[in-house]
């Protein structure tokens, strides 16, 4: 194949382009339809067994039986060709008042039908659609109505509307004609439902095989275009290449910096919180907020590493042990955080950095609880005050 340049491609791809736009082909879903299925159907059956056939078809009040209940259930197997076998069961009453035979029917009885009818998709002479199909057909049945058993030849005519592939309505007119002589008048039974596809196997319309055919030749086109414009911009795509493996070369020594960068970061972090961790901490005599020699070393430091680190704040959570109420042990744990702070505020440290909380006793850190008793020196484990860091 001959490669041509990259401006005659570009040209071509605009007049192809064009073309699409002005005539645009594509396939939908009118251009699939469902080509065989079989077909489950549960709805309502009306009977007109007046005996005057066609006359008064539409008297509804005088003529027309039916339950308020689902009374006709239908399973069938439909093919490519257009043909249709289904089964039919339906169950109605003739009501007291309707016209039955010609004459006023004064007893409620039941009507029981079984039927069998083979019908044509009469899309396969009118073109297919994907959603409405009217049909025609003929079939045998058997009918217990008005307490007269007889069979029947039956002629049908109906339509049924798709909502989608799967679910539908199906309208339809079946007229009965007695065999035999039976005392039986011929009728006429309506059915409506809603009937659901499965088993179902799909084609393309006479329309979608014909735009699929202009489609592939389309894209057969184009697709020559775009390789002879690959195989001009082929030298370009080299020289991207190497200068995106450059850059991305570049963006892994960048990542590689930073990352050392934050190691760093961490382990600086981690070093200053353990140093703070270390010095333990700051604890008070039984019934005192003041700081005694040993706790105002530990604050000494404290200020040290403070000082040496600015960016960092700390929450400082002051306890007591449990002797005394729980009110008072609150109060002293608030004058204890207060202390602590105040006097690392006075060593130079701003107050912004400094968060209090005042814990009372409610976290010890033994049993010594108010139901256990414990030495002087286990209470003096909860008397303390305690930091942690809360920002870097």
């Amino acid at each position: 194949m001959k490669t041509c340049t990259t401006l005659l491609c570009i040209l071509a791809l605009l007049f192809l382009g064009e073309s699409y736009a002005q005539e645009p082909i594509e396939l939908t879903a009118k251009d699939s339809i469902v080509q065989s299925s079989a077909i489950l159907g549960l709805g309502y059956n009306i009977v007109d067994d007046s005996g005057n056939v066609l006359d008064e078809f539409f008297d509804i009040n005088a003529e027309w039986n039916a339950v308020a209940f689902p009374s006709r259930i239908s399973i069938g197997r439909y093919f490519k060709s257009g043909i249709g076998l289904e089964a039919i069961a339906t169950y109605n009453k003739y009501k007291v008042g309707k016209t039955v035979d010609g004459v006023i029917n004064m007893q409620e009885s039941d009507y029981i039908g079984f039927d069998s009818r083979i019908t044509y998709d009469l899309n396969q002479l009118i073109g297919q659609t994907a959603w409405f199909d009217p049909y025609v057909g003929a079939g045998l049945g058997y009918t217990d109505a008005n307490n007269i058993s007889r069979g029947t030849y039956n002629a049908i005519l109906g339509f049924r509307v798709w909502f989608s592939d799967k679910w539908g309505v199906d309208l339809n007119t079946t007229g009965k004609w007695a065999m035999g002589d039976k005392g039986a008048s011929n009728h006429i039974q309506h059915g409506a439902g809603v009937v659901y596809q499965f088993a179902i196997e799909k084609g393309l319309s006479k329309k979608g095989a014909e735009k699929l055919a202009q489609l592939q030749a389309i894209e057969k086109e184009k697709q020559r275009v775009q390789d002879s414009i690959a195989a001009a911009d082929r030298a370009k795509e080299d020289a991207l290449l190497a200068e995106r493996l450059a850059a991305e070369r570049e963006q892994a020594r960048l990542a590689a910096v930073e990352k050392a960068k934050s190691d760093a970061e961490n382990e600086r972090k981690t070093a200053l919180e353990t140093k703070i961790k270390a010095l333990g901490f700051v604890y008070f005599d039984l019934n005192s907020s003041y700081l005694n020699k040993d706790s105002k070393n530990v604050l000494d430091a404290l200020t040290e590493i403070l000082t040496d680190a600015p960016e960092v704040t700390l929450r400082i959570a002051s306890h007591t042990d449990s002797r005394g109420t729980d009110t008072y042990n609150k109060w002293l744990s608030e004058r204890r955080v207060q202390r602590t702070i105040g006097y690392l505020v006075a060593k130079g440290i701003a107050k912004e950095r400094l968060d209090a909380e005042g814990m009372g006793e409610s976290n010890l850190l033994n049993e010594c609880d108010d139901t256990v008793y414990c030495s002087e020196e286990k209470h003096k484990v909860n008397r303390r005050s305690e930091f942690i860091v809360t920002k870097y």
